[in-house]
């Protein structure tokens, strides 16, 4: 289930209240604002199971859970984000301030007190400030973690510039890009997918690898080969041995984790159809109906038209040529109406 808020939509005065009691729903704390007389935000808010997904987009706030709120209730709920604008500054109980800024990850939970300010940065087609970013809430029984281990890290700025935390804060981006779109199941599959990555950023930041669970570590090793895959298609060279190599696995264990992992379909017949499907899609888009059909392919890294045309028919059951014909005049046909 998805929920969409724009303050726009809602009368000035009403605006932060709103905002405010949809992300209290996961997140317990008190929040004020210089901006809440005309509090204009946006906030996506989707669930994947036992995972909540944020998206949002704000200007300044200020958010503290208290001492008092802690005794109170405590959810037992960690609160991951991603920072994409805007600078927050973070007091966790009483240990010291660290500063995050645009590109850096952090986690806290629901059994310390913090103070969380954040500040609106400059904003492409904005008039005010703002801060933006991507966030999941979920159990912390769900990590498959000793929490004693996970003490030292939270409240601490980590940079998701490479590794395992730039897949975990792209795969973040990617949920909040397509949560509207996807079905409850998918939803709460996803949302499984999402804590093996958090596990195991977790548990390389802890230098615990052996900590998590077989099953997690293969799945988080799969979702990251697709990331790399998507990024490289282009690539002709592009291989099983050279994802292997790029994952510091051997070829034998990349395969065996793949297709256990992606219902018996190998590495290569994955790269395959990733391939056939961005090309179908460039030929059926009619602002590229110019661009001849072998350029087509090899900008998706299949250089030879034989080999093309053959891989293409045999996915689609009709030649590239044909199939492009058929969807252009399908579009022009509608447009005609």
């Amino acid at each position: 289930m998805a929920t969409v808020f724009r303050g726009e939509e809602l009368p000035a005065e009403e605006r932060f209240d709103c905002w405010r009691e949809l992300l209290e729903r996961t997140r317990a704390c008190d929040a004020t604002s210089a901006h809440a007389g005309d509090f204009r935000a946006e906030l996506r808010r989707s669930e994947l199971g036992e995972v909540v997904l944020l998206g949002t987009s704000f200007p300044s706030v200020r958010f503290r859970r208290t001492e008092r709120m802690v005794r109170r209730s405590d959810e037992g709920v960690l609160h991951l984000s991603f920072l994409q604008e805007g600078t927050m500054t973070l007091t966790r109980g009483a240990g010291r301030t660290e500063t995050l800024r645009p590109g850096d990850l952090h986690l806290v939970d629901s059994s310390t007190p913090y103070d969380l300010r954040t500040f609106g940065g400059p904003t492409a087609g904005r008039a005010e400030p703002r801060v933006s970013g991507v966030g999941i809430d979920f159990p912390a029984a769900l990590l498959p973690l000793p929490p004693h281990r996970l003490r030292g890290l939270l409240g601490r700025a980590f940079s998701a510039r490479a590794g395992s935390a730039a897949l975990l804060s792209e795969f973040l981006l990617g949920l909040d890009r397509q949560a509207a779109a996807l079905g409850p199941a998918e939803a709460a599959r996803l949302g499984t997918v999402v804590l093996d990555l958090v596990a195991a950023w977790l548990a390389r930041e802890l230098d615990a690898e052996g900590a998590v669970p077989d099953d997690t570590r293969q799945r988080a090793l799969v979702e990251g080969v697709r990331a790399f895959v998507r990024r490289n298609l282009h690539d002709p060279e592009l291989s099983p041995a050279t994802i292997a190599a790029a994952h510091h696995v051997s070829v034998s264990h990349l395969h065996r984790v793949f297709t256990r992992q992606s219902a018996g379909e190998t590495v290569a017949a994955w790269i395959r159809g990733q391939r056939l499907e961005r090309a179908r899609r460039d030929l059926a888009d009619p602002a590229q109906r110019a661009t001849p059909i072998h350029a087509v392919a090899a900008r998706w890294g299949i250089p030879r038209a034989d080999d093309f045309s053959r891989s293409f028919r045999a996915a689609y059951g009709l030649p590239p040529r044909e199939y492009r014909h058929r969807e252009l005049a399908a579009i022009a046909g509608q447009a005609g109406k």
